[in-house]
């Protein structure tokens, strides 16, 4: 009687799981379309960045940091030895090329594995920069201080915190202010259960030095993340839901949602035209390529643009796409006077210019 039971069981749970997978491939297929070429103008790839350009920020001057080198569970690695690297562009040149931005003493650089980037600029005109680093498949947040003329990053701080789990982005809203996401909850390869279950067990959090809380929860899988101009409203990216939320910043740091805006592909890291206000999304046309990853059918690369973001009826228009014969993987892109740097999780970058 009890082995009956116990089959019975087993079987109805397989069944569910069944049923969850095609429901999640019927899913993914349908955000998973054709690449129909949509190109730039004067683009091209960037010599030295061949490992990934997962995030990109660029200062009000020009000045484009670039992280590098993402060991991430599940996805495909070039140089799966090598740690992590920071890169800098000066988009005010001719012809820009990155330079790699070296350590101060005494962080240890050979197991930096660099994912999301934050800059902030203190209003003695110091530069931070803010990454999120996963050391020995971790999470940390570290905070250089920007040297210009030795073109360096001085390590300021390291921070630790038990909510700072599994952290994907992060954007600095003061000195050691910052919101970040947390894209799973379970350890890989566990984040599998997750996905299938469709569970929305990740969040939004907030860290300053007084206080660390969660402001924002329900998310699947909780990705870029960056603030409007004015710091009024934070822009979430949920990737394996297909959306961008819209929430509004209070004055304690909590945030309320205002809109959900719901696209056709998946979108990874956020930036903001800061000519326009616009949302630029890099995006992952064809999740399952992306998922198993195979270099004679690559995964494509897409780049929207969202304008009127608070309006009732968001403009999204994609402004690149390629199906991967250029550019695979896409993570970012990010804009300096109509220059455009795009970015991607593990293969090359693009530079683009009017």
């Amino acid at each position: 009687m009890g082995k009956a039971v116990a089959l019975t069981l087993l079987g109805a749970s397989l069944a569910f799981i069944g049923e969850r997978i095609l429901t999640l491939g019927g899913k993914l297929n349908a955000v998973s379309h054709e690449v129909i070429s949509v190109e730039l103008q004067n683009c091209q790839l960037i010599e030295g960045l061949e490992n990934g350009s997962e995030d990109i920020d660029i200062l009000p001057s020009g000045l484009a940091f670039i992280s590098t080198g993402l060991k991430y569970p599940g996805m495909p690695s070039f140089a799966p030895d090598e740690p992590g690297k920071i890169f800098l562009m000066d988009l005010n040149e001719q012809n820009p090329k990155p330079h790699e931005l070296t350590f101060s003493d005494g962080f240890d650089k050979e197991i930096f594995n660099p994912h999301g980037i934050s800059t902030f600029i203190d209003k003695d005109h110091t530069v931070y920069l803010y990454v999120v680093n996963h050391p020995h498949m971790k999470s940390t947040v570290e905070i250089f201080k920007f040297d210009d003329e030795q073109r360096s990053l001085v390590h300021w701080k390291t921070i630790t915190h038990e909510l700072l789990k599994s952290v994907n982005d992060i954007v600095a809203v003061g000195v050691e202010e910052f919101y970040a996401t947390r894209d799973h909850y379970l350890d890989y390869p566990l984040q599998l259960i997750e996905l299938i279950l469709e569970l929305r067990w990740t969040y939004v959090l907030f860290y300053s030095p007084r206080e660390v809380k969660v402001v924002a929860t329900g998310f699947k899988t909780a990705n870029g993340i960056t603030v409007s101009q004015d710091q009024k409203y934070v822009y979430v990216a949920d990737v394996s839901d297909a959306v961008i939320h819209i929430m509004e910043i209070h004055d304690n740091w909590n945030v309320t949602q205002l809109k959900r805006i719901q696209l056709g592909t998946l979108p990874d890291n956020l930036n903001v035209d800061p000519a326009t206000g616009d949302i630029l999304a890099g995006c992952h046309p064809n999740p399952k390529k992306l998922l198993f990853y195979n270099p004679e059918d690559p995964p494509g690369s897409e780049v929207l643009r969202i304008q009127n973001v608070l309006s009732d009826k968001p403009t999204v228009n994609t402004v690149y796409a390629n199906n991967g014969s250029v550019l695979q993987g896409s993570s970012v892109a990010s804009v300096y006077r109509g220059k455009m740097l795009i970015g991607s999780v593990f293969h090359k970058a693009l530079y683009c210019v009017p």
